[in-house]
């Protein structure tokens, strides 16, 4: 990698708007990115569901994504360190491309982010519903969903400090929970061999093929590999953010693959009753087979720590999408821009944050009336990141067609053109995946997916059509290539 010196990027987006104190380091944005990417997460919520689909060689799907991610986080790197800018995606889109793409690409991203954080809401309810002995029906879903939000918005609401130290203590559960129990699983009660990953065990999809099942078992993966983002998202947070911005997008990225690989690797090697959990006979295989190798009090300690790192990412989330609306309304670009633009004493948009709270809180009642349509509505958040994240992908390549070169202290240097294009193919690759439609002879569930695109982007579509909020801002746009040459010239 390349990497030019100098500070021209903390001038990205001086004005006499609400500005942030620069009080993260690399250490916690990393550690803000990996609890948000949070690898745990996605293992401990989707593990069941792509077995059942594909099998053990599900597994795969983790190492597929990665890669591929990382190419996107490539991409990012640079235009993070060109633009190092609260509010991640948006003001990247806008700068790269223009208000009106910048406002779609944005609107998209926060409803995924929404709905993101309603399901890993739902998704850890679950998990303290096993917890403290109740039962998992929608009511209580509904409530405990309910009430994790509105604690981890008071957490993030007592300061960016605070919410540095609670990442980081995310980050370690993270790292006990997937790493050391997964060493542990592999070493002392490992019970398949590895020959297991490449044996599809008789799962096949209802047309008789395997590939349609394993294809069908991308989810988990691809709900796993985005957040790295978040890194970006508190540029204006961040000391030297031209540099440590990058590195944490990529280390995020690494980590993440590592940490999630020995888990997945620990709990299919070490069930001895593996083709029950592929066979669907185990509701909940990850609880199951902790109890059989911890006792029901290791694996009590264990779920204890799970919790703490999913609400870790629930956090970790709502400062992402809070600092989204708050950029974006720093912009006049939402309805009740002016409220949801001011910060309070402790430097945190508070009132972006109650959005931020009170959306997930509404997808949640959606939840309880279609408790089993969980699955689509998370389909549904990771194909609107998706397309979001490739939005930026495509700017940044149409930039560098126009040739623009990044000028921020960190670059791929001569590989970015290959690398954006392949960071390109990647994203449409998982777009296409994500928008089949489920197997189901339910309408809703078939079709949410695409139904709640259309929603999304027709209503954004609509707004911007009748209130032009585009046209609300001076904010600079579609200056990569100017911009560019003012930094190499000293000139920000």
């Amino acid at each position: 990698m390349e990497q030019t010196s100098g500070k021209q990027n903390d001038a990205a987006h001086h004005d006499n708007k609400p500005q942030f104190n620069r009080s993260i380091g690399l250490i916690s944005n990393f550690a803000l990115g990996f609890t948000y990417l949070s690898p745990l997460t996605a293992v401990y919520s989707l593990f069941a569901l792509a077995v059942t689909l594909a099998g053990p060689p599900a597994i795969w799907w983790i190492v597929i994504v990665a890669c591929g991610q990382l190419l996107v986080a490539l991409v990012f790197g640079e235009v993070a360190s060109q633009y190092p800018i609260t509010g991640g995606l948006y003001p990247w889109a806008r700068r790269l491309w223009g208000k009106k793409y910048a406002w779609i690409a944005a609107w998209i991203y926060l409803w995924a982010l929404v709905v993101t954080i309603t399901s890993v809401a739902e998704y850890t309810a679950t998990f303290v519903a096993s917890l403290l002995h109740y039962a998992t029906t929608p009511g209580n879903m509904l409530l405990t969903s309910v009430v994790l939000l509105m604690l981890m918005m008071g957490v993030n609401m007592s300061g960016t400090k605070n919410l540095a130290r609670v990442a980081r203590i995310g980050f370690w559960c993270e790292i006990l929970c997937v790493i050391a129990l997964g060493i542990y699983l592999l070493i002392f009660h490992r019970a398949q061999p590895f020959s297991v990953l490449f044996d599809s065990m008789g799962v096949l999809a209802h047309d008789g093929s395997y590939q349609t099942a394993f294809m069908s078992a991308a989810l988990m993966g691809l709900f796993m590999f985005f957040g790295f983002e978040a890194c970006g998202n508190v540029a204006e947070e961040v000391q030297n953010p031209g540099r440590k911005i990058p590195l944490a997008m990529i280390l995020s990225i690494v980590f993440g693959a590592i940490s999630a690989i020995i888990s997945v690797l620990g709990y299919l090697l070490a069930s001895p009753n593996l083709v029950s959990i592929i066979n669907g006979k185990t509701a909940d295989p990850i609880p199951t087979i902790l109890n059989e190798v911890l006792g029901p009090t290791g694996a009590t300690v264990f779920i204890v720590v799970a919790v703490i790192a999913m609400l870790s990412c629930i956090l970790s989330l709502q400062a992402a999408l809070s600092r989204l609306i708050f950029s974006f309304s720093r912009d006049q670009m939402l309805p009740g821009s002016a409220w949801m633009s001011t910060l309070s004493k402790n430097s945190v948009p508070d009132n972006a944050m109650i959005v931020s709270c009170l959306l997930p809180v509404l997808i949640c009642v959606w939840v309880w009336f279609q408790p089993d349509n969980l699955a689509r509505i998370t389909a549904f958040a990771v194909i609107g990141i998706y397309i979001s994240f490739q939005m930026v992908v495509l700017a940044a390549l149409r930039q560098r067609l126009k040739g623009w070169k990044p000028a921020g202290e960190w670059s791929v240097g001569g590989w970015g053109m290959l690398v954006n294009l392949l960071a390109l193919a990647y994203g449409a690759c998982g777009i296409w995946l994500l928008a089949q439609p489920a197997d189901s002879s339910s309408f809703i569930d078939r079709w949410t997916v695409l139904v709640g695109l259309a929603v999304v982007v027709g209503s954004g579509l609509l707004y911007m059509a009748l209130a032009r909020p585009f046209g609300r801002s001076s904010a600079p746009e579609n200056d990569a290539i100017e911009y560019a040459r003012r930094l190499r010239a000293g000139q920000p």
